[in-house]
Order: structure tokens, then C-alpha cells, then sequence
């Protein structure tokens, strides 16, 4: 079958969340066929398998198992893929269902060791806002925590760190309109997805973004002998890397010559900032550090200190709406006096 131009259309495949894989195994055997011009739109649970869930409570959190972690939809067999071509891949659109989650984990996160108890924070999500509370409204700004390729090496690999064929990238800007492209490793590149956030700073510090199932679109495209050593991506002109910058930010920073010590620093700064100035316990700062705080490394040359600064989107503050002021009330005009009748004597 040919379009008007003589060209053959090009195919729309769907997958379904029902046999979702929690590893990187490229002797798993792909879903489905397909060839390189063709769309899939793939249903995806949220990070945790259901074991969370809308009228879960913090509870659930201490018994979370991380072995059905990032249940992804895949793999994806792109016929003509090869070792040493590049899968680009389009992200159409991503669709959120209602609900999402993040909290905290103990010993999990860039402050592991500061949250001995769990904490389990729910959000509704309308159109695009995510409600992390009546009066703190993030902007959603959807991608997927997991996007990647089998890798070359047999085995069996968990999907918790990032690794040659993408992973656990958690890169927020990876947002519909962006293009990402990824390096093929094995034959088909068996390309997966899920894990997918309604939104996340940089750095997802508290180790979970706004965890959501969706329904995510993308569309895929072979770049013969491309040789990518590891993903790049190329985010569409005209659009902003976020919608949340239009209100300013309140930033903390650190200084010191480790790094990684640096960002913790920057984020205690900022839990002490949003726990004493917004009316949150610590735990559900450090989530809403996770869903909107960006982690940035200022300065790395001037030797032996480096400084991390953590940007807090000041628009994800609504103030309330002040009751409307009822009219004064008009003055009466004042009785004329009557006039006294005069007497006759």
C-alpha cells in the first residue's frame, strides 16, 4: 500500500504493561518487529510494579522491594539495526493517568543516611499540573526515568544504574518534542521503556521523581554507522527547558572539594529553607526537593573547591486568592429635618 506520493506508510504497533521486564538481557526475546520510520505507543506501569499504589500509605514503603523495580515494556526489535548504528528515537507525546507518587526511601537517595523513616507523598495530576499540595502546583513536564538498548555483554543486568545503552537516565528534559538517539550494540538494538516521572528536578535527589504509569509515543528512526559512544539528544527549537523558570528561584549553594558532598549539602540547605519558610515537615521538603529542585554544578575549575547550588522554582508557589472585598455600604442620606409649625397666640 502506497500514500498519494508513492511512499509506504508507516506503521503504528501498541504495547500493552502486561509483561513488563525489570533487566537488561539481550537474549530476552523482543515484543514485537519493527522497521525503522514506524511509531509504538507503549502502555508502562510506574516505577515500583503497583506495590505502590492511590490509597497506599507510608507503610508500603518498608516493605518495597527493589527486585520488580522500573518494570519496562520491550524490548523493541528494530529490523536493520547493527552494532555500531545509531536508534534515534522520538518522543511523541507522553500521557499521564491521574495519579502519581514519590517519597522517601530510607537509605536511599542522595540523603539516605538523614531519613531513617519512610515517607509516601501523592499527587493528583490535572492536565498540566501536578498538585503537591492546594497551594504548591509543579508544572508536568513528562519523560521516562528508563529509556535504552540491550547491551553487548550475556547476562542479566538490573535497571537501577545508567550504563552504555541508556538505562536509569532520569534526564528530565527528555520531554516530548526531544529526540534522543542511542548507540546500537546488538542486533534489532532491542530498545525498552518505563519508569516514566510527571516530573523531576536535576538530580532526582530523593531517588524518585513524580513516579506515574503512562502511555508514551515514540517514534523510531536508524542512523546507519552512526557510531554513538553514548546517548545524545537534541531538545526541539522554540521550547523552553522549562515552564517552571517564569517566577525566579530561590537557590542555596555549597562549596567543598567533593562533589557529591557538595550537592547534599545544597539540598539540606534547601529542606532547612522549605521546612522553615513553607510550612512542611523535612521529609515532605526532601520529596519536594526530588519533584522540582535542579541540582547544578556551578564552578569545578577553581581548585581545591567546587560549588553545587540547588534552583528552587519560585512559580510553584501559589499564593491564595484573597477574598473579594464586599462593597461599603453606601451612607444614608440624612432625614430632613421637619419644620416646627408656628403657634398662634
Amino acid at each position: 500500500i502506497t500514500n498519494p506520493k508513492g511512499e509506504t506508510p508507516m506503521a503504528t504497533h501498541h504495547l500493552d504493561d502486561k509483561e513488563p521486564h525489570a533487566f537488561w538481557d539481550n537474549s530476552y526475546p523482543a515484543r514485537i518487529r519493527i522497521k525503522p520510520g514506524d511509531t509504538v505507543v507503549f502502555e508502562t506501569l510506574e516505577a515500583s510494579a503497583r506495590q505502590m499504589t492511590p490509597t497506599s500509605t507510608s507503610e508500603a514503603l518498608k516493605t518495597l522491594s527493589f527486585d520488580p523495580i522500573h518494570p519496562l515494556t520491550g524490548p523493541v526489535y528494530v529490523e536493520g539495526a547493527q552494532p555500531g548504528d545509531g536508534l534515534e528515537v522520538e518522543i511523541v507525546s507522553i500521557k499521564h493517568k491521574g495519579w502519581g507518587w514519590n517519597g522517601v526511601i530510607p537509605g536511599f537517595g542522595l540523603l539516605g543516611e538523614d531519613f531513617p523513616n519512610p515517607y509516601l507523598h501523592h499527587y493528583k495530576l490535572t492536565g498540566n499540573r501536578c498538585i503537591f499540595r492546594d497551594d504548591i502546583l509543579i508544572p508536568y513536564e513528562p519523560f521516562c526515568g528508563v529509556m535504552g538498548v540491550a547491551l553487548n555483554e550475556p547476562g542479566r543486568f538490573n535497571t537501577i544504574p545508567p550504563r552504555l545503552g541508556g538505562g536509569n537516565i532520569d534526564i528530565r528534559h527528555l520531554t516530548p518534542g526531544t529526540k534522543v538517539l542511542f548507540p546500537v550494540w546488538v542486533p534489532g538494538a532491542l530498545f525498552s521503556c518505563g519508569d516514566c516521572h510527571s516530573a523531576q528536578g536535576d538530580g532526582e535527589v530523593n531517588g524518585t521523581g513524580i513516579e506515574t504509569p503512562m502511555t508514551v509515543t515514540l517514534r523510531f528512526k536508524l542512523l546507519k554507522g552512526a557510531n554513538v559512544p553514548e546517548l545524545r539528544f537534541t531538545t526541539p527549537p522554540g521550547k523552553r527547558l522549562t515552564v517552571a523558570d517564569e517566577g525566579g528561584y530561590f537557590v542555596t549553594t555549597a562549596h567543598g572539594p567533593d562533589l557529591f558532598k557538595d550537592a547534599q549539602q545544597a539540598v539540606r540547605y534547601m529542606i532547612d529553607y522549605l521546612s522553615a519558610e513553607h510550612n512542611m515537615t523535612r521529609e515532605q521538603a526532601y520529596c519536594l526537593c526530588g519533584a522540582a529542585v535542579d541540582l547544578k554544578i556551578s564552578e569545578i575549575v577553581d581548585a581545591p573547591n567546587w560549588i553545587v547550588s540547588a534552583y528552587l522554582p519560585l512559580s510553584i508557589f501559589k499564593k491564595p486568592k484573597a477574598a473579594p472585598r464586599k462593597a461599603a455600604a453606601k451612607p444614608k442620606p440624612k432625614a430632613k429635618a421637619k419644620a416646627k409649625k408656628k403657634t398662634k397666640r
